[in-house]
């Protein structure tokens, strides 16, 4: 069995090696997004980034098109949402989703020829769900940083719409004052509006792009104050408000659930070492003869 595993790796890797000059001496045409991010390199994406979307651009199209034109579309959506983390684009998604699912693929089985089944489980885990990880968690701390973001925003804003300036020009000044994603947003925003966008679609566009529900709140909020006249500056103070009482909600409701959670682990793990460790420091101390008491000579 060992020795059919060691053929088999050999050969792989003889074909690689063949399959590598092949590419290495073909052209391939990259498309535009992901011949820029090559270009720009490592202040684009990792080396190995790099290396992964080198490898499984030429099988980018084949990958799309067996996720179909709604799980593309949901892709995409869901990659501006991560902020497309270090140039992340819907075709260098599907390289690596290509090359990742190959190593998982021969990783699954080369550990099933070896009887290993949770490892083999594990390789298709990965080839199936590495890079779907680090979109959830990009998603997850970019809307972090927007909702921490925000409010402090409205306020700087409502100062500066309230000292005269027009909101289009006051959302340009203090967007140029923050740096994060929310700052990012807002100057996409800006630029949706420079290009002849309304300002209700451009703010439409932003809430889609972002899975916050803060956001949400702040364009729900000023679209309905756009149509009723409300005073800008108002509705900024209201919303900024409105959105701190929700966080504080949620710190509660936060805590309210780590309670129990550190009160299992306190009582099943940190109760019982520490009377074991009581115990053992009391016995060692006490200098017992267990022999005697077990009977022994």
């Amino acid at each position: 069995m060992v020795l059919l595993a060691l053929a088999l790796a050999a050969s792989l890797s003889v074909l690689g090696i063949f399959h590598g000059i092949r590419l290495y001496r073909a052209e391939v045409a990259l498309p535009p997004d992901l011949a820029l991010a090559l270009e720009v390199g490592s202040t684009r994406t990792t080396a190995v980034g790099s290396v992964v979307d080198r490898m499984g651009i030429r099988y980018a199209p084949l990958v799309l098109r067996l996720m179909g034109p709604k799980r593309v579309a949901a892709k995409r959506l869901q990659i501006d949402r991560a902020g497309n983390p270090s140039g992340l684009t819907i075709d260098r998604y599907a390289a690596r989703r290509a090359v990742y699912g190959f190593l998982g693929a021969v990783g699954a089985f080369a550990t099933l020829i070896n009887g290993q089944l949770l490892l083999a489980l594990l390789m298709v885990a990965f080839g199936l769900f590495w890079i779907e990880a680090g979109l959830w968690s990009a998603i997850r701390i970019r809307r972090d940083n927007i909702e921490r973001t925000l409010p402090d925003f409205l306020d700087v804003l409502a100062v500066v719409v309230s000292a005269g300036l027009g909101f289009r020009q006051a959302l340009e000044r203090v967007a140029d004052r923050y740096k994060g994603p929310w700052s990012d947003e807002i100057r996409i925003t800006l630029q949706q509006m420079d290009m002849g966008v309304s300002r209700r679609e451009a703010f439409a566009e932003l809430r889609r792009r972002n899975d916050s529900e803060q956001v949400a709140q702040f364009v729900t909020a000023l679209q309905q104050g756009e149509e009723l006249g409300s005073p800008i500056v108002e509705t900024l103070i209201a919303i900024a408000e409105d959105m701190r009482r929700t966080d504080a909600q949620n710190a509660r409701r936060r805590a309210a659930r780590a309670i129990p959670k550190a009160t299992f682990v306190v009582t099943t793990f940190m109760l019982p070492g520490t009377v074991i460790l009581l115990l053992g420091g009391f016995i060692y101390g006490a200098d017992i003869d267990f022999g005697a008491l077990l009977g022994g000579g």
